[in-house]
């Protein structure tokens, strides 16, 4: 089974830049180790749906964005009126394994109810998992600000901890919120196979080149479908982008706030622009950084990442006094050799050649990772697969003892809930892989195969063929795209400030490498970015920081 490529790495590659999956493979993506709790923490009321399981395998249609939740029915009292139970938070160890800390005691955890079904508002409910911080100043508190930090498939439970010091200004102002979107760990996480499972499915030839390589890779692929269909069918054809837009409109009313305040990164740049199409009326002050192209339909989402990774590539070969084309003949030789012939970590687990491609993957989302592509280019090349295993592994949440994280499952699920594209293996050889090689030969034909493999015969509808995110009456958004994002390429945040509206799109420019600008530290998109959060100061348009 191949790893369609994240469309949010901002947490593995914080973990990377640290240093911590140098040679050991965590499989927690952290951005940093929160402080552990004094005390045994509550947990929060388990997450999931009541009553019994429906039997439809379609997610509800979108009427549009009218300023009134799409047309959906009105949501009754009971959920809007509700009153959160915030608790201490316990370890999330569903996100991040057994090894998870709590985060510090000023990090609280609730538990909001949703309709599991938006389009029956007083049918079943699911639990929604929050977490919390109240802001440093109380006294000149604006309200919540929402944070998403992409995937799809993050927890923002357990992501928010390690990110704090980050939005250190911010806070001061905003109690600082995630949750965790429907499907996604402790709010009725997608399961849809074991470890065990996992392991096989890793090890398979994703890029296949014969009948039995290919039959095997789309007969997984399908099977884990299936998987999600008996493991998690209750949930799957609600946990689309559409709903869980609408699951933070029901946040924004329940925590009080008159509009929405949100920041999200990657991933949660499309749910952002989604819950600005379907509540225009409630945009506050929100900024979109490190774009996914609402323009891009299921292909050419996978085709933009194909370019942008080897850009990414390219210029860290530049970096190295190396030409982008004998670099990437390296790369080549090296995925050929192991194509013929797995290489052995010291962990005695082996590296095939499409873990030797998430590996390379995993160091591109940040300039700070380049030296581990270095180390583990030299390492593959004298017969020791050790590094880019660890890189790999780190990727796809397994950890030291095996385990894996069920990121990847929900990931999976909500983006085949969201994208009608289905594409087989025959569409795959026929129009799609000469191209995607072209584009890149290193990640072409690992995402093109991607494209049959990560939907195949899935047992839930797409909602669309492209996000709808135009939001006309919104107040201003801010959309921040990186000229050297290599897992949403910059063209995607020009198109965002296009399909946001006239007098709804900002656009500022980072021209730095790396997924993701705020999160570097740049002083120029701080001070494009903070001001108007705590000020209400929009920046220029086409503010551009290097």
């Amino acid at each position: 089974m191949a790893s369609f490529v994240r469309a949010g790495a901002l947490a593995a590659a914080a973990l990377l830049s640290a240093g911590a999956a140098a040679g050991c493979g965590s499989g927690s993506p952290d951005a940093g180790s929160p402080p552990s709790a004094s005390s045994t923490p509550a947990s929060p009321s388990k997450a999931s749906p009541s009553k019994t399981s429906p039997s439809k395998t379609s997610p509800s249609k979108d009427m549009g964005g009218s300023g009134e939740g799409g047309a959906q029915p009105a949501l009754p009292a009971a959920l809007t009126g509700q009153q959160l139970d915030w608790k201490r938070c316990a370890a999330p160890r569903r996100a991040r394994g057994s090894g998870a800390q709590a985060p510090g005691s000023q990090w609280q955890c609730a538990t909001l109810t949703a309709p599991l079904d938006y389009s029956k508002p007083d049918g079943e409910t699911m639990g929604i998992a929050l977490i919390r911080s109240k802001a440093t100043d109380s006294d000149r508190r604006l309200g919540s600000l929402l944070f998403n930090f992409g995937g799809p498939g993050g927890s923002g439970v357990a992501g928010l901890p390690g990110f704090g010091t980050a939005f250190t200004a911010l806070h001061e102002r905003y109690d600082l919120v995630s949750f965790d979107p429907r499907g996604v760990a402790e709010s009725s996480a997608v399961v849809c196979q074991d470890d065990r499972q996992a392991d096989a499915s890793f090890l398979l030839d994703s890029t296949p080149d014969t009948p039995a390589e290919e039959k095997a890779y789309l007969d997984d692929s399908a099977a884990f479908g299936a998987g999600c269909l008996k493991r998690s069918g209750k949930v799957l054809p609600y946990v689309g982008t559409s709903s869980a837009a609408r699951d933070m409109d029901l946040i924004r009313q329940v925590l009080g706030d008159k509009k929405l305040n949100y920041f999200g990164f990657s991933y949660g740049t499309e749910l952002g622009g989604t819950y600005a199409h379907l509540f225009p009326k409630n945009v506050g002050r929100m900024a979109l950084d490190a774009v996914v192209d609402p323009s891009a339909d299921f292909v050419h989402h996978s085709r933009n990442q194909t370019l942008g990774f080897q850009r990414a590539l390219d210029n860290y070969f530049k970096s190295t006094g190396t030409t982008p084309a004998a670099g990437t003949a390296r790369v080549a030789r090296l995925l050929d050799r192991l194509d013929k012939k797995r290489l052995t970590a010291r962990s005695g687990r082996p590296l095939t050649q499409s873990l030797a491609v998430t590996g390379i993957l995993q160091t591109l989302y940040g300039e700070d990772s380049w030296p581990m592509l270095t180390r583990g280019l030299r390492e593959a090349e004298n017969g020791d697969g050790t590094t880019l295993l660890a890189l790999a592994e780190t990727y796809n949440n397994r950890d030291q003892e095996g385990h894996y994280s069920t990121d990847h499952h929900a990931q999976r699920a909500i983006s085949c809930a969201d994208a009608k594209g289905r594409v087989s293996g025959a569409e795959v050889r026929k129009k799609h892989l000469a191209d995607f090689k072209k584009v890149s030969p290193v990640f072409g034909p690992y995402l093109a195969w991607d494209l049959a493999g990560w939907c195949a015969s899935w047992p839930v509808d797409g909602e669309h063929e492209t996000p709808e995110v135009g939001a006309r009456g919104a107040d201003p958004v801010l959309v921040v795209g990186g000229k050297g994002d290599p897992a949403t390429p910059y063209e995607g945040s020009l198109r965002m400030v296009d399909e946001l509206g006239k007098g709804v799109g900002v656009q500022i420019t980072y021209e730095g490498e790396g997924h993701g600008a705020y999160l570097t530290g740049n002083s120029c998109i701080a001070r494009a970015v903070n001001p108007y959060f705590l000020d209400g100061k929009v920046p220029a348009d086409g503010t551009t920081c290097s």
